[in-house]
């Protein structure tokens, strides 16, 4: 729960009926892809025998912080259903919210990492070898945890329960009386947590476009296959961040400014409350999507899916068989 209040009093009172449907509905279908799709992805990675590549480490790390959340998923379904309601207590209120942070920007950092990973191979694949090791690509994963943890410490002081209409609920953002704090936070994370992340995708994405359109020397080095990875993950990571990232960005920034501003256009506030918690579940949909980006960087993942869906099917179809000619011999 958010609360629609100023800083000094309550400005505007509507509606938010839609929550309860809307909000458990769009979660649900996240939970029912992203289990199985990001635990699809660990499974094969744990089975993999040869030593993970870079860009594995960094995407498994990403499947990580997607099953954390997805996992927290079922207590947000009941409350929604439950009209907001919640029943799991103070501690669990501010771990829900807390994963809810660290899956959105520990993704993002972790796709800044993939897209200066992907770069360096693309624009300078000679030089930056030695900086493009495993042992590299753990020390960036370890760093990327260890910011985004620190980033978020504070939403687990933000984030916390109280009772409103005699029952209890947990705020998504914060309660009336620490509003002040949590916007200058709020627009500090939306900068350091998104925007330079961005730009510095931006930057990456805009000097491999310009490189791999170049005829000759680039192709050269990199090779057909190795270009059109390198193009299937520009336009996923581009669409992850203009689906996922950028409207939830704009549409929080823009609703906490207004509350911050103590707008007295209800209406005003009213769609931009909307907006935001329209895009707040569509967000997670990165939890859905991330996999999609996982079997397309690393090589022979559908292939691998499909041998071992072969292997089970037939493991499964040689099981039944003996079961059935143990019992005829029984007979």
């Amino acid at each position: 729960l958010d609360t629609n209040f100023s800083r000094d009093q309550q400005v505007c009172k509507f509606s938010e009926d839609y929550k309860q449907i809307y909000l458990s509905l769009t979660y649900s279908i996240i939970l029912i892809l992203g289990l199985p799709l990001n635990g699809t992805v660990l499974w094969l990675s744990w089975r993999q025998t040869k030593p993970w590549s870079c860009a594995t480490i960094y995407l498994v790390n990403l499947m990580i912080a997607d099953l954390l959340y997805v996992l927290a998923l079922p207590f947000l379904i009941i409350t929604y259903s439950l009209g907001d309601r919640w029943p799991f207590g103070e501690l669990l209120c501010r771990l829900v919210r807390f994963l809810f942070y660290i899956n959105l920007y520990g993704s993002i950092l972790l796709l800044t990492c993939i897209s200066a990973h992907r770069f360096l191979g693309v624009c300078h694949p000679l030089r930056s070898l030695p900086y493009r090791s495993r042992r590299h690509a753990l020390l960036g994963t370890a760093t990327t945890w260890a910011l985004v943890v620190l980033q978020l410490l504070p939403t687990l002081f933000f984030s916390h329960t109280d009772y409103i209409d005699g029952q209890m609920v947990c705020y998504d953002m914060t309660g009336p009386e620490n509003f002040d704090q949590f916007f200058a936070y709020g627009m500090v994370l939306t900068l350091s947590g998104f925007a330079f992340p961005s730009l510095v995708i931006l930057v990456c994405y805009s000097l491999m476009v310009r490189s791999l359109i170049k005829p000759g020397e680039t192709l050269r080095r990199t090779g057909n296959a190795a270009r059109a990875k390198s193009i299937r993950t520009i336009l996923l990571v581009c669409g992850l961040f203009t689906l996922c990232f950028v409207p939830f960005h704009i549409t929080r920034s823009f609703y906490l400014t207004l509350r911050f501003l103590s707008s007295q256009d209800c209406q005003l506030l009213m769609v931009a409350s909307v907006a935001y918690k329209i895009w707040r579940p569509l967000v997670s949909m990165s939890s859905c999507l991330n996999p999609v980006l996982y079997f397309l960087s690393v090589g022979n993942n559908r292939v691998r899916l499909l041998q071992e869906l072969r292997h089970n099917k037939t493991h499964m179809a040689q099981s039944k068989r003996w079961s059935r000619a143990s019992q005829a011999c029984l007979g």
